[in-house]
């Protein structure tokens, strides 16, 4: 039965990152398509949780989600400080 629910989750968190998806490839900003890997990526932190629960070693998957999650956190802060700054570079390049 929990296994079921489990699924059920997991599948649901699947639909959600595909519309997030959405968003990374015809987002109308660079910040917007950075937002929305951001999220991907947190929800693939769930999704890694919620195979640890259907595999029932929970323990390891949650060292390896925690990694992706630092990962995921330290690469758009990167990524948003790169664009960023390009940005007003450009801009100041204009004027």
């Amino acid at each position: 039965m929990i296994t079921h629910i489990v699924m059920a989750g997991a599948i649901f968190i699947i639909m959600l990152m595909a519309l997030c998806l959405i968003r990374v490839v015809g987002g109308p900003t660079v910040l917007d398509r950075i937002l929305g890997g951001s999220v991907i990526g947190t929800k693939t932190t769930v999704l890694l949780l919620l195979i640890g629960m259907m595999y029932g070693n929970v323990g390891m998957f949650v060292d390896i989600a925690l990694a992706y999650a630092l990962l995921n956190f330290i690469a758009t802060l990167g990524a948003t400080k790169y664009f960023l700054r390009r940005q007003t570079v450009h801009l100041d390049g204009e004027s």
